[in-house]
């Protein structure tokens, strides 16, 4: 009977790595049609030395902290090359297609991603050769005369992301000047922006996809919104398409991707996010659906025996790209007809519905549960002075509460 091991590596995070072990717990034992019977627990990974031919206990990882921490990062790769171990997100995409490759990445494809120059540092770099490079090479260059060119308002960012360090709103030069100052020896992004109507943020785990309204410039406690169908048929299924083909593309199962939406037209502006926001802080009524979708997915993958892979195959996505036989939609379809095969969409609602019938009763019993109470209090405890403490466990509980007065079974 085999009994699999996920390891969580983690940084900060208490709440979702506690939901995540609650409903795994939950799953009970699998047996599939060919008479296996299957187990799963998780346990929480350490850093410390390893031998670079030392064995791995955990046949999936699911990492929350190799895009920022370099020990564990290696770890993982050495993981999945060496033991075949299976990583929901790549190191080795992660780690060299950041939002710049990955914005380059689109655009070979079609993708509306907004007009975007990269500009140079601008303090030195820490190199001894900076100074000796910079003077021969670096051609001197009109920063106002590029934003004229974009056009205000526009936004600055880091060239890599990291969870909205450095980015400004620009829309003056005043701003450019300043923003640009303190970026320091931040690489950054000058990116028009685009007059739109809504914000989408969606998450994707596996073949699964939840597209949430965004509300940026809200304090994260009311970012997501809770609102259904906020987008048309034709801009919502193309959000997902977008959110589900970036991910197959790199090798990615646990993303978010951000678009601007006007209309029916649908503007990517960053998808690669290593360590997505699952906060039950932040997505409150959405958590339980991350959730339950990180477990089916993990559960899935182990059960079927599902490979792990480090090499893309973007040829396949380019030819479709060269074929100026097809419209833009034509490739979307094509493009998502490669991420569902990556992803054996199809083959995976239909194990999950034979195999994972009860998980959702399971995962409303657990949210309307003491137990997920006490977690939901314990988060707010941490993060919010004690003078705000009923007030928030009022505002997530009701949320949470709202989900599961929606999802009864």
């Amino acid at each position: 009977m085999p009994d699999h091991l996920i390891g969580l590596l983690l940084g900060a995070e208490e709440d979702w790595p506690q939901a995540f072990e609650a409903i795994l717990g939950r799953v009970g034992k699998i047996q599939l049609a060919d008479g296996s019977t299957h187990t799963f627990r998780s346990e929480r990974l350490t850093i410390e030395p390893f031998d670079l031919v030392d064995p791995v206990r955990t046949e999936l990882v699911i990492d929350r902290l190799a895009y920022w921490y370099y020990h564990p990062r290696e770890w993982l790769k050495k993981a999945a090359l060496v033991n075949g171990t299976y990583l929901l997100n790549s190191p080795f995409t992660f780690q060299s297609m950041e939002k710049h490759s990955a914005y380059c990445a689109m655009l070979r494809l079609g993708l509306k991603v907004p007009r975007t120059i990269l500009v140079p540092y601008k303090n030195p770099v820490d190199n001894v050769r900076w100074a000796y490079t910079s003077q021969k090479y670096n051609q001197p260059f009109d920063l106002d005369k590029i934003a004229e060119e974009l056009g205000y308002p526009m936004y600055m960012k880091p060239f890599d992301g990291g969870g909205w360090r450095g980015v400004s709103r620009i829309n003056n030069r005043d701003d450019l000047h300043q923003a640009y100052d303190e970026s320091g020896e931040m690489l950054m992004h000058l990116q028009a922006t685009v007059e739109y109507e809504h914000f989408a943020r969606a998450l994707s785990i596996g073949p699964e996809t939840m597209v949430m309204k965004f509300q940026p410039d809200e304090p994260m406690h009311n970012r997501y919104a809770v609102s259904h169908g906020f987008l048309s048929e034709k801009a919502g299924g193309e959000a997902v398409a977008i959110s589900r083909i970036v991910n197959a593309f790199f090798g990615w199962e646990f993303n978010s991707c951000e678009m601007l939406v006007a209309d029916d037209e649908v503007y990517p502006i960053d998808y690669a996010n290593a360590c997505p926001d699952v906060a039950v802080t932040s997505l409150h009524y959405y958590f339980p659906w991350a959730i339950s979708a990180l477990v089916r997915w993990s559960v899935f993958t182990l059960a079927t025996g599902r490979k792990g892979r480090v090499d893309l195959h973007t040829r396949r996505y380019f030819e479709i790209a060269d074929d100026d036989s097809l419209s833009y939609d034509a490739k979307i379809t094509a493009y998502l007809a490669l991420a569902d095969e990556h992803f054996d969409s199809a083959r995976y609602w239909q194990w999950c519905a034979e195999n994972l019938p009860h998980l959702d009763e399971q995962v409303h019993d657990w949210v309307t549960s003491k137990d997920f109470e006490r977690l939901l209090r314990e988060t707010v405890v941490s993060m919010y002075p004690a003078h705000e403490h009923d007030q928030f466990m009022a505002h997530f509980k009701g949320l949470t509460d709202l989900w599961a007065a929606d999802n009864k079974h």
